[in-house]
């Protein structure tokens, strides 16, 4: 698919709903990937692929330090739904491996090192072997995100990129987890709006931004995964 066509077809889906996004992106890209943080916005694509269709790949990172609540919800989602198609993806470096070339707590000191290695890379190595892959992003998240599009090439990946969720706001993603009855991290109702690992995560205070909860300290704001 060529950035034309993402072009086009990013703007007939504007408005529509995230279903109508995945099942046109199921439809026009069999080789399609999902990246599942077990996030809100990713258990609410999850429960909507599933019913779309179940044997899309869903993949997730396992930086070896995600929170326990984390690997409690990933047990619980494939108690649920059964995933046929769940690929766990993991750095090359074990963590100590990783201190002994770069230094103890690299995330401390270099964050984005950190997440080259225990995210992007694992990213792209299993990124190639897809023709597009599904996001939970929302635009209204950060100024990141805030020009995301249903569908667009993601040339980072070299890739399409589909954000089903590009209109939602932090409300619609709840209002459908309550609706539907959706598993979700209960660290989300102790002051976590964004959840990665351990180290790089804290609660967030009220009236700050909603991504201010990763690498505080930094003014990093994304791992890499996205543009």
């Amino acid at each position: 698919m060529n950035e034309q066509m993402c072009k086009r077809l990013a703007a007939d889906f504007e408005t529509l709903s995230p279903e109508k996004i995945l099942a046109k992106a199921v439809d026009l890209i069999p080789n399609l990937t999902f990246a599942c943080s077990f996030g809100a916005e990713d258990m609410v694509i999850l429960d909507m692929l599933m019913k779309v269709k179940e044997d899309v790949n869903v993949f997730y990172l396992d930086t070896d330090v995600l929170f326990p609540e984390t690997y409690a919800l990933i047990d619980q989602v494939m108690n649920r739904y059964e995933i046929p198609n769940l690929t766990r993806v993991r750095p090359k470096l074990t963590l100590a491996a990783q201190a002994k070339k770069h230094g103890a707590a690299l995330w401390a000191k270099d964050p984005t090192a950190c997440c080259n290695i225990r995210k992007v890379e694992p990213l792209i190595r299993h990124l190639k072997q897809y023709d597009g892959w599904i996001t939970g992003i929302r635009r209204d998240q950060a100024a990141t995100r805030a020009h995301a599009q249903a569908f667009e090439l993601d040339k980072k990946f070299n890739l399409v990129k589909v954000n089903p969720l590009i209109l939602w706001t932090e409300k619609d993603v709840w209002n459908y987890i309550r609706d539907h009855n959706v598993p979700y991290n209960p660290l989300h109702d102790q002051g976590y709006p964004s959840i990665g690992c351990t180290h790089c995560t804290r609660p967030v205070r009220p009236g700050e931004d909603p991504r201010s909860g990763r690498w505080a300290g930094f003014s990093k704001t994304e791992c890499g995964l996205h543009r």
